[in-house]
C-alpha cells in the first residue's frame, strides 16, 4: 500500500464524523420545534393570567366579597389558628403513616387469598370476596362509628385512644380497595410467567414472591399511589370519633372565634401533605407510559 492511499480506518472516521454533526435540515427542525415550544409556553402564560384576572375580578367584584373575606380568608385568625391545627395534623400523619402500612399488608394478603387456586380453598376466597364487597361498599364514616363506638362498646379490651380506632377503621376500608388493585395486578401478569416459575421447580408461594408479585406490583403503582392519596385526604374523619386532629382542631378554633376560616387552614394543610404524592404519582404514571410506549418492559 502507497503512502497515498487511502487506509480502510479513513472511511469509517469519516463516517463517524458526519454522524455527530447534525444535517442542515435537521437543524431546521430543531429550530422549528424549539419555536413552537416557546410559542406554547407563552400562549399557556398568557391564558393563564387573562382568566385568573377574570376571576379575580368577578370573585372580588361581588357584592359580598367583603364578608366572605372576613369569614373565611382572616389573615389574622389562620395565623392564630395554626399552632393548634398544626398540633392537630401530626396526629393525622401519624395515623396516616401506620394506616399506610397496614393497608398494604393486610390488601396484598386479602389479593392473595383471593388468586388461590383449586377447590379446597373456595371458603377463603368467598371469604375473601365478601371481604372486599363488605368494605368497598360501606361509607368509610360509617366503619368509623362502627368500629370507633362498636368495638370498645363489647369491652374485650381497655380503653383505647380514638386515634387508634380511626386506624383500625381506615385499615378495613381502604384494605378492600387495595385488595382490589393488587388483584387486578396479579390477574394481569401474563399466565405463561407463573407457569415458567413452576416448571423451573418454583413452588406456589416462590413463584408469586419472586416471579408474579413484582411484575404486579409495577403494573398497579399507580393506582395504589392514587389510593394513597385518597386515604391522605379521608384520614381527617377521624375527627368524628373525637380525636382532636387538624380537623377537630379548626373545628375548636371556629367555636372559640365564630370565624370558618380555622377550616380553610386545615383544607390548605391538606392539600400540602398530598401534594407531593399527586405529583409524584403523575411522574410514575407519565414514566411508565413512556415505557410501554417505546417497548420498554413495565
Amino acid at each position: 500500500m502507497t503512502p497515498s492511499e487511502p487506509t480502510s480506518a479513513s472511511p469509517a472516521a469519516a463516517t463517524a464524523g458526519d454522524a455527530v454533526a447534525p444535517s442542515a435540515i435537521e437543524l431546521e427542525r430543531r429550530a422549528y420545534r424549539e419555536s413552537r415550544r416557546r410559542r406554547s409556553i407563552l400562549v399557556s402564560l398568557l391564558s393563564t393570567i387573562v382568566l385568573a384576572i377574570a376571576l379575580g375580578s368577578v370573585v372580588l367584584g361581588s357584592p359580598g366579597w367583603e364578608q366572605v373575606q372576613q369569614t373565611f380568608f382572616n389573615p389574622q385568625v389562620a395565623l392564630d389558628s395554626l399552632p393548634r391545627i398544626l398540633e392537630g395534623l401530626w396526629l393525622n400523619i401519624q395515623v396516616l403513616v401506620f394506616a399506610s402500612i397496614l393497608v398494604a399488608v393486610f390488601g396484598l394478603l386479602i389479593a392473595t387469598l383471593r388468586t388461590l387456586r383449586g377447590p379446597v380453598w373456595f371458603p377463603v376466597r368467598v371469604l375473601a370476596a365478601g371481604y372486599t364487597d363488605l368494605f368497598r361498599g360501606l361509607p368509610l364514616i360509617i366503619v368509623l362509628y362502627l368500629v370507633g363506638f362498636g368495638i370498645p362498646g363489647l369491652e374485650f379490651t381497655e380503653r383505647m385512644p380514638a386515634a387508634f380506632w380511626g386506624t383500625i377503621a381506615l385499615t378495613l376500608t381502604y384494605s378492600a380497595y387495595v385488595a382490589e388493585v393488587f388483584r387486578a395486578g396479579i390477574e394481569a401478569v401474563h399466565p405463561s410467567q407463573r407457569l415458567a416459575a413452576r416448571s423451573l421447580g418454583l413452588s406456589h408461594g416462590q413463584s408469586m414472591r419472586r416471579v408474579v408479585l413484582p411484575q404486579a406490583v409495577r403494573k398497579v403503582t399507580p393506582a395504589l399511589m392514587n389510593d394513597f392519596v385518597a386515604m391522605q385526604k379521608d384520614v381527617g374523619l377521624i375527627s368524628v370519633l373525637g380525636a382532636v386532629d387538624a380537623v377537630r382542631a379548626a373545628q375548636i378554633e371556629t367555636a372559640q372565634t365564630f370565624n370558618f376560616t380555622p377550616y380553610v387552614v386545615a383544607g390548605l394543610l391538606f392539600v400540602l401533605l398530598s401534594w407531593p404524592t399527586i405529583r409524584l404519582t403523575d411522574w410514575v404514571t407519565a414514566r411508565m407510559r413512556a415505557r410501554e410506549q417505546i417497548g420498554g418492559i413495565v
